[in-house]
């Protein structure tokens, strides 16, 4: 029916002009004494003939439109002048479309590789520092160590938000012991917990599960560090009350019910990103991203003043194993 409508609107001047010619008949018959079997016949035979063209002409028209929907390789053939402009500039479009879109992915591609250079040179720096750190044990070093593990994170976030869009993301997908992925982002953030004065809660989950090691120890670490970052005083809680299900919950400042829904969107920080100016709203929208990747579902339940707790729910899904 909404074909059939659309068609009256698209030949609405050709059917006004056939009432018109109806309209007329039915004059002529008016003002003339003429016999009404020489009216009638040419009418309503010119009407039969009419609806006969114009029942052809629907149909044709439909036909094409859905020929026009199906995304065809190539336009078909133009019937008239018309036509064959509006096919030039359909093709005028496509071209410069064509070359918009290689031009945005040359563009692309450059800012990725200048960025992917940047955040390897600016580790060798990174590296050295550590190193002149580890050889003092002072409280302003521990200190300057805990800085320089944020710097290496933001750097890491950086790698992880350019490789995602990349066509050659290096997902390793077999079986993985999740407390062998656990331990190390612990441990990496050790120094965090001592100068915070933070309690760890770690409870060995005992779970193995399909997935990438390295993008699902992104997604600890980044959750990890935002616990220790939004927790001035309590604990840190890691635990698999469900199988399948990792919890990671803090005693922090905790998340307001209007912000909560919007935690995992790209550059939201809410109002604790507002409080505290560091926050670039990434964090766990990457979280996310690469949470749908592996299969794994993330979600947060969060109370203001009490604390937030991220579920990752790691169950089986059909991954390729390698």
């Amino acid at each position: 029916m909404k074909l059939f409508s659309e068609y009256l609107k698209y030949r609405a001047k050709l059917l006004i002009t056939g009432m018109f010619v109806v309209a007329i008949f039915v004059t002529t018959d008016r003002l003339f004494d003429i016999p009404q079997i020489a009216i009638l016949y040419p009418l309503i035979l010119t009407i039969v003939i009419g609806l006969i063209v114009c029942g052809f002409d629907c149909f044709f028209f439909i036909r094409k439109h859905k020929q026009l929907t199906q995304t065809p390789d190539e336009l078909p053939v133009p019937k008239n002048l018309i036509e064959e402009d509006y096919q030039q500039i359909i093709k005028l479009m496509g071209e410069e479309t064509k070359m918009a879109e290689q031009k945005a992915s040359a563009d692309y591609t450059d800012m990725v590789e200048y960025y992917t250079v940047w955040a390897h040179q600016i580790k060798t720096p990174i590296a050295a520092m550590r190193l002149n750190l580890q050889s003092e044990d002072t409280e302003s070093a521990r200190k300057l160590m805990g800085d320089l593990n944020r710097i290496e994170a933001y750097v890491e976030m950086v790698l992880t938000f350019l490789r995602l869009d990349s066509n050659n993301t290096d997902y390793v997908i077999k079986e993985y012991d999740l407390d062998e992925i656990i331990r190390p982002a612990i441990r990496k953030f050790s120094r965090d917990f001592i100068l915070k004065k933070l309690k760890l809660e770690y409870e060995p989950v005992n779970f193995r599960t399909i997935t990438d090691s390295k993008w699902l120890s992104f997604i600890i670490e980044q959750v990890i560090s935002n616990a220790v970052k939004y927790t001035s005083e309590g604990s840190v809680h890691i635990y698999m009350n469900v199988p399948g299900i990792l919890c990671i919950e803090d005693t922090g400042i905790g998340i307001s019910a209007e912000d909560l829904p919007r935690i995992f969107e790209n550059g939201y920080t809410g109002f604790n990103g507002r409080e505290d100016k560091r926050a670039s709203g990434i964090g766990l929208y990457l979280c996310k991203r690469i949470s749908d990747n592996l299969g794994h579902k993330i979600y947060a339940e969060s109370k203001v003043g009490e604390g937030t707790k991220i579920f990752l729910d790691m169950r089986a899904k059909k991954l390729d194993v390698e």
